[in-house]
């Protein structure tokens, strides 16, 4: 019998034992290829002796020392080393221990940078429909995932959430992309207006949203035009980078490709590639010297903030990502895992759209390819393909509720930056086998 809460209770979980490259083996020999790094999380794949190695070397000099008397020499060259790769200018890391501290801490900083320069008023949040920004709650309040909020609904801050950009639902058939995304762009300035921008403190959101959506990436001028808006009314922009960037999409920082800089980054899943549980808050200039000029402190800390076993780990990914030359993987190995996809789904009637950049694409699943009629929620397609997928020996991330929370399936694959040709085409065909024997269930 085992004693660990898992998070399906009724589910009897596999032991993982090892993991070696994209492959994971677990207790009774089975191998899974890990064609989605766990939920986009390990970028270098498993056992990379870089990161083994430099985990050891650390944990030999010092385990801990807490933030509030030490810094230590991981966390200065991390720091070092995200702060000077991270667009416009940007001041200072702060380094948590995951996705949800991350989100926490970037609203948390939001907050107290308007009362430092004197606008106490500015208190709210406001964030997008389907999208995901952590399960603390502050970070679920700032989510637009109603499935996972509708539990703790009563728990929740009276936050706003306006439209994703999900052109594959929201474009009208008359309007270019660019037309698509200025006008629900546009939604952030309407309800700036609507609650008063005394009032906002920050637009937070995804670049390329993740889980929740399924791999959506902005459309031309959409992190533009936001971007206009944030400054005309005061607004502090964050851009949550936790699964999309670190590299994800063929850049450090996934808002790289719209050539857009926010006011606060937040990092997490590439960052320490599942060595060490990492993330990380990154402050533009503006934002830290409104903390350092005005009360000097930050009203907020965690225990295992900026631990050294985790700053080192991340260091010795980081440095991977770029003496290996794997954004370049990214972005090649990318393009011939969307040709791919692609050749094997490009005509298959329950394959709605591919989408996403790099190493970091969807497939939504329809019932209807034509009208886009999403599979009947009671189906749960979405965790047939999992089953499936496990069955075949392939980890990947498929997700219900795509649409509104309840309606809309797709299956994220997102897998390690190392993967080989070979490697890829073998992810694609699993997938496929899970794909067709997911829909086949139904009938």
């Amino acid at each position: 019998m085992s004693y660990v809460f898992n998070r399906d209770t009724r589910a009897d979980m596999p032991i993982v034992v090892r993991g070696d490259g994209i492959w994971i083996e677990d207790s009774t020999g089975k191998r899974y290829i890990d064609a989605s790094g766990g939920a986009a999380v390990s970028c270098l794949g498993h056992s990379h002796q870089r990161v083994i190695d430099a985990v050891r070397e650390q944990v030999g000099k010092i385990a801990f020392a807490h933030t509030g008397a030490f810094s230590s020499e991981p966390a200065e060259a991390l720091a070092e080393a995200v702060v000077t790769s991270a667009p416009g200018r940007m001041a200072k890391a702060l380094f948590v221990s995951g996705g949800s501290e991350a989100s926490e801490a970037a609203i948390k900083l939001a907050r107290q940078y308007h009362v430092e320069r004197g606008e106490p008023g500015r208190h709210r949040i406001i964030a997008r429909r389907q999208s995901y920004h952590g399960n603390t709650l502050g970070a679920l309040s700032a989510s637009g995932n109603m499935a996972r909020r509708a539990l703790y609904q009563p728990y929740m801050q009276d936050w706003s959430h306006i439209a994703p950009c999900y052109p594959y639902r929201g474009r009208s058939h008359d309007e270019t992309e660019e037309e698509y995304g200025l006008r629900v762009a546009d939604e952030l300035e309407t309800e700036i207006e609507r609650v008063g921008a005394e009032t906002v403190s920050a637009f937070i959101l995804e670049p390329v949203v993740g889980a929740t959506l399924g791999a959506v990436a902005a459309v031309p001028g959409y992190l533009a035009r936001v971007r206009e808006i944030c400054d005309r009314h005061g607004v502090l922009l964050i851009f949550d980078e936790v699964m999309c960037g670190m590299g994800r999409t063929g850049t450090l920082f996934a808002s790289e490709h719209d050539g857009v800089v926010a006011d606060i980054y937040t990092a997490a899943k590439g960052l320490g590639a599942g060595y060490q549980a990492i993330g990380a808050v990154i402050a533009s200039e503006k934002v830290y010297g409104a903390i350092h000029d005005g009360s000097g402190f930050f009203q907020h800390g965690h225990t295992y903030m900026g631990h050294p076993v985790a700053c080192a780990a991340a260091l010795a990914v980081q440095t991977a990502i770029r003496e290996e030359g794997l954004l370049g993987r990214v972005q090649a190995g990318g393009a011939k895992l969307r040709t791919m996809l692609e050749e094997r789904f490009g005509n298959d009637a329950h394959v709605g759209e591919i989408r996403g950049r790099g190493y970091f694409l969807a497939m939504e699943l329809v019932a209807d390819r034509a009208t886009k009629q999403p599979f009947d929620p009671s189906l749960a397609i979405h965790n047939r393909v999992k089953k499936a997928a496990m069955d075949l020996g392939l980890i990947c991330y498929p997700m219900g509720g795509v649409i509104d929370g309840k309606s809309g399936d797709h299956v994220l694959v997102a897998p390690p930056f190392i993967t080989s040709d070979d490697e890829l085409a073998e992810i694609v065909s699993r997938v496929g086998q899970a794909v067709d024997r997911a829909i086949a269930s139904t009938r």
